[in-house]
């Protein structure tokens, strides 16, 4: 068995463009790409790939799913052997083996942590606004710096008080173990003492994809040079810093619609520029630019801007990161800001119109970039300047595309005074030590043995009556859970219902329960992730390792959805779902409550039959009392839906 982290690694690498467009021409439509599907004959392409939701799903034969999906369909691979062809593909070390009891109890301690980095980051942005110490300390800073209150709650900014072991006690006391408090690294243990690791501290909760709180972010407030400025999560088995991007769950969709990232380098540059307007921004946290994180943009948009201060040692120091993002055949251009000036600083000095004018008339390629950074100091000295060209050239030669290549070429070679031949027998030379060293580091690269074809296991099922209604209140869990339903923060009296929070405690209250399994299974592990104030991704349920769940969470994301049409007395109009959602999701739970009547209703009109044959007139009498009031049920269901439902 392939364990829970390579998978994962494994999922995180293969990119769903990068696989599929391997094998099939696709063309950008929106945010989405479309193509002739590979599994069966087709003119008209109703294939599509959804890179924000790391999905293909073809509108004609039905398939559909992850990467990995695609390559068992395509290679006539198993679930294992798909994993092992891209793990040689992105050279991702496989090592199988049996999962022990230990490595079981792992991943229930992984959920765990989760739960317990929820409460947290709720605790902490409630001391942040309804605390005399955090409005006092915390709120006072974030207004000194200019931030909005809007801001602060979209990134669920908080304060952490002064107290050594406030978080700790109140975890605790709410019935939280001390021992996921500190491997989730919000408390630290010492000589039997055990305390807060972000106290005195306003906090930066570092969401996943999917927006899970993973780890923190605290900036010191006090002076205190013993004491490092910002504090982060130490490594967990929840929280990799160098696969996660401050800010990826905020800014997710505005990426996808601008097609460009902004990269910035900490917490507060991200909230400023949000707050300028700019949405599509994330942050490194401070640490240099891994290959992971630019895989994490690089499924929403194949353009990065890096904004940088003037702090030319920074610069320098960070130059590396450019070379990943040319290396995973991405664009990436460069804003330069003024002197003594950073993100967060030079969005507040100037209008949304200004700020968005500064960075379209400063950015520039890598080349021009690399060149005014390097050659500056060489003065007249050739070797100098023969190294500083080697050092662009190097950046040159990890561009994958030979096209893009060969242009950049021609750049440098303008640039820099040199013949364009000279430059292509470096980057030649460069190309080939690559090719050597690739050859020797994975010498079995391409040989995996291809299985005989998977044939498809059918599932046949009959389908209850309460089948569609229970799929619709599925689809909306999975593509609505984390919306908000009603109520506003910060109004005691008008707490925020989530859609999730809704559809659940509806379900709940009433004692009912999903007669398909799948749908079930999905349902179980919402009502889970809610009472523990969780909302579970999409990716949660695309990438979970049972296949139906995986299968059937692809095809409701990927459903092509037709609005309802809503009539006014002089004209009809279209409301999106995205407009009409909490009518939306009323219906959806009511058409479920009335399906689930009318299957109550059956049974006991069988159980009448059974008893008017037996000439059991009291229980007759009883059983007619049940349906009666059923019916009524009913009625009041079909008043609250205008009357859509027949009884």
């Amino acid at each position: 068995m392939i364990d829970h982290y390579t998978i994962e690694r494994i999922l995180d690498a293969a990119q769903i463009i990068d696989v599929v467009q391997e094998y099939v021409t696709l063309k950008k439509r929106g945010v989405n790409y479309l193509g002739l599907c590979p599994f069966h004959n087709e003119k008209t392409p109703s294939f599509t790939v959804s890179p924000a939701k790391g999905i293909f799903k073809c509108f004609g034969c039905g398939k559909g799913g992850n990467s990995v999906n695609f390559i068992m369909e395509h290679e006539h691979l198993s679930y294992p052997e798909a994993l092992k062809y891209l793990a040689r593909k992105y050279h991702i070390e496989v090592q199988e083996k049996e999962l022990t009891v230990e490595e079981i109890q792992r991943q229930t301690e992984r959920d765990s942590l989760l739960v317990v980095t929820s409460y947290a980051a709720r605790k902490f942005s409630e001391w942040l606004h309804h605390s005399d110490e955090g409005i006092s300390v915390g709120l006072t800073y974030f207004s000194e710096r200019g931030f909005r209150d809007e801001i602060l709650k979209k990134f669920e900014v908080g304060y952490s008080p002064s107290s050594f072991d406030a978080l700790t006690a109140a975890a605790t006391a709410d019935g939280y173990r001390r021992e996921y408090l500190v491997k989730s690294g919000l408390s630290v243990e010492k000589e039997e003492r055990i305390f807060d690791r972000f106290h005195g501290r306003v906090i930066f909760p570092i969401h996943s994809l999917s927006g899970q709180v993973l780890g923190f972010g605290g900036r010191i407030l006090r002076s205190d040079a013993k004491a490092a400025k910002y504090l982060n999560s130490p490594e967990s088995d929840i929280y990799h810093k160098s696969r996660i991007l401050y800010g990826i769950f905020q800014a997710r969709k505005a990426i996808i619609k601008e097609d460009r990232c902004f990269m910035v380098e900490g917490y507060t540059d991200v909230l400023s520029v949000h707050q300028a307007g700019i949405e599509n921004v994330v942050a490194s946290s401070g640490t240099a630019l891994t290959q992971e994180q630019i895989r994490l943009v690089k499924r929403f948009t194949q353009n990065i801007t890096i904004l940088y201060d003037g702090d030319e040692a920074g610069i320098k120091a960070s130059l590396r990161g450019i070379d990943l993002v040319l290396e995973e055949g991405m664009n990436v251009r460069i804003v330069l800001l003024p002197d003594g000036e950073d993100p967060d600083s030079f969005s507040k000095k100037l209008s949304v119109e200004e700020f968005t004018r500064f960075l379209g008339e400063h950015e520039t390629d890598f080349i021009r970039f690399k060149s005014e950074l390097l050659l500056k100091d060489t003065g007249s000295d050739p070797v100098k300047r023969a190294e500083a060209i080697r050092d662009i050239v190097r950046s040159i030669a990890v561009i994958p595309e030979v096209i893009t290549r060969t242009v950049f070429i021609k750049e440098c070679s303008t640039i820099m005074g040199l013949s364009e031949a000279v430059l292509h027998n470096e980057v030649t030379k460069l190309l080939g030590q690559q090719q050597f060293r690739d050859r020797n580091r994975y010498p079995d690269a391409g040989d995996l043995q291809i299985a005989k074809p998977r044939v498809p296991r059918e599932i046949i099922e009959k389908r209850a009556p309460s089948f569609y209604s229970e799929k619709e209140l599925v689809r909306l869990l999975l593509k609505y859970g984390d919306r908000v339903f009603s109520g506003e923060a910060g109004e005691g009296d008008n707490p925020v219902v989530m859609v999730a929070d809704f559809i659940v405690h509806e379900i709940v209250r009433d004692d009912l329960s999903m007669s398909n399994k799948v749908f079930g299974e999905i349902f179980s592990e919402f009502r889970f992730h809610v009472e523990q104030g969780i909302f579970p991704g999409d990716q949660h349920f695309v990438r979970h390792p049972d296949p139906e769940i995986s299968q059937l969470s692809v095809d409701l994301l990927a459903d092509s959805y037709e609005p309802a049409r809503i009539w006014s007395e002089r004209q009809s109009y279209i409301e999106s779902e995205d407009r009409m959602l909490t009518e939306l999701v009323q219906d959806a739970v009511l058409m479920f409550k009335s399906s689930k009547i009318k299957e109550m209703r059956a049974n006991l009109l069988e159980k009448i039959s059974a008893a008017s044959a037996a000439g059991e007139m009291e229980t007759l009498s009883h059983l007619q009392k049940q349906v009666n009031a059923l019916n009524k049920l009913l009625l009041g269901i079909s008043k609250d839906l205008g009357g859509r439902i027949v009884l």
